[in-house]
């Protein structure tokens, strides 16, 4: 009888740029805080104690400095999980049958998790949350380089418009963090797995 392999549910790169982009997205998250109150677009400000930067030019010094750092770690992602077929493997296909019955299993609490194996929810979460990342990066380089850039910010419909794209992106990845939270509290395992990469047939 042949012996079961043992692979890891998550293997050294995912793990890597995952953590890399846990302390990342903290920082622009704090920084953008920060430069957001420096002009609302609402009626609210972020407290002090969850900005990073102190003043608006420390708050843009520590976003553009980590953004380089974020994106660095987006590419080695990106070009790990298209070569290895990490993509093609795990987040893909997604069908729209499939997300039906995923949703209706956790409408009704009886969606189950397979240990290294993405279900259909999980799929539309992961993509979404990359389709938001590439809206940031765009919207934040409309506000950072709106002269140099101005067919960017045009085809935002303007300066204003792309700060609250890049506000509402950065809301949706934020919703994301948090039901991401919330699994790894319902599931614990997860959290292990993601440090030891973990092991499944």
């Amino acid at each position: 009888m042949k012996t079961p392999v043992r692979r890891p549910v998550h293997r050294w790169p995912v793990r890597i740029t995952h953590w890399v982009n846990l302390f990342a997205m903290v920082c622009m998250f704090m920084s953008g805080w920060e430069i957001y109150n420096a002009s609302p677009l609402f009626g609210f400000r972020f407290p002090p104690l969850v900005t990073l930067g102190g003043w608006l030019g420390g708050a843009i010094g520590w976003h553009l400095a980590v953004m380089w750092l974020l994106a660095g770690n987006a590419l080695c992602y990106l070009l790990w999980s298209l070569f290895s077929g990490h993509f093609r493997h795990d987040l893909l296909p997604l069908s729209a049958g499939a997300l039906r019955q995923d949703i209706w299993q956790a409408l009704t609490l009886r969606l189950t998790h397979q240990h290294g194996r993405y279900n259909a929810i999980q799929k539309l979460m992961y993509l979404g949350v990359l389709v938001l990342g590439l809206l940031l990066v765009l919207s934040g380089l409309a506000i950072w380089k709106p002269v140099q850039l101005q067919g960017l910010v045009s085809l935002f419909g303007g300066f204003d418009t792309a700060r609250y794209v890049h506000f509402f992106a950065m809301s949706g990845i934020g919703l994301f963090v948090i039901i991401h939270l919330l699994m790894v509290i319902i599931v614990p395992r997860t959290l292990w797995a993601m440090i030891t990469g973990g092991k499944h047939e």
